[in-house]
């Protein structure tokens, strides 16, 4: 959420529209009553969503498309990960990380891409919120053991960031594609990971770390290229402890 909140600031500032979801979204209404307030033009509009459900994917694109009648940025965001080895981790913790790092992103994307298209929009964006253990394997050990799969996850975003980019050239469809791949960043991220009971002291652990702010300024990034630009993929890495 604190990454979240960032890129929802960021975007709010510069005039967005920021359609923001959610299985809870009293958290983004509270996020959204503050930015509403503080910061202008933009807005934030918390929708509630579960993103392990199609159907309620469907519907969240269904009420942009009837409320807004246009698409112009797709940032898929949304990413969670269990301590869950591969040799031992349960099936189910296994589908909940496929569900949303993976399947929930792909349903997002063919939606957008459908209403961009459906809208008539020439310079839509598509941005995939990535990880840099999309790009290689860190070495794990101890208490990092079990983020195998999640590591999988991300290197399926990545792969399928290339592929829809592919996809999109092949049929002359001008919607860029772009992700972000940050390493670690001081959020509430391992805190959900060792549910609460982190092992490892947090200010060690975040020593030097990316802020949520860094990442928010990757995405603007991105959103401020020339037209004819396509930023294939921003990779974050903390100067003094990279991951």
């Amino acid at each position: 959420m604190d990454r979240w909140q960032e890129l929802c600031r960021a975007l709010v500032k510069h005039g967005m529209v920021v359609v923001g979801c959610a299985r809870n979204v009293e958290k983004i209404k509270a996020i959204a009553e503050e930015i509403n307030v503080k910061i202008s033009p933009g807005k934030l509009v918390p929708i509630k969503c579960d993103l392990t459900k199609e159907s309620e994917i469907l519907a969240l694109f269904d009420e942009i498309s009837k409320t807004y009648s246009r698409l112009d940025v797709c940032i898929n965001n949304a990413g969670l990960a269990h301590d869950s080895p591969l040799l031992t981790g349960s099936t189910s913790s296994f589908r909940n990380m496929l569900d949303v790092n993976v399947m929930a992103l792909c349903i997002c994307t063919q939606q957008a891409v459908k209403l961009m298209q459906g809208k008539k929009i020439d310079d839509g964006q598509i941005i995939n919120i990535n990880s840099i253990v999309g790009h290689y394997i860190p070495k794990t050990e101890g208490v990092w053991m079990g983020c195998h799969f999640y590591c999988g996850t991300k290197h399926m975003v990545r792969g399928l960031t290339e592929g829809l980019r592919r996809e999109l050239k092949a049929q002359k469809i001008r919607i860029r594609i772009s992700s972000v791949s940050p390493g670690l960043v001081e959020t509430e991220f391992f805190d959900k990971y060792f549910q609460g009971d982190i092992p490892v002291d947090p200010s060690d652990l975040f020593s030097g770390s990316l802020k949520p702010r860094d990442v928010a300024e990757a995405v603007l990034y991105i959103l401020s290229a020339p037209s004819h630009v396509e930023v294939h993929d921003v990779i974050l890495q903390p100067l003094t402890n990279p991951a």
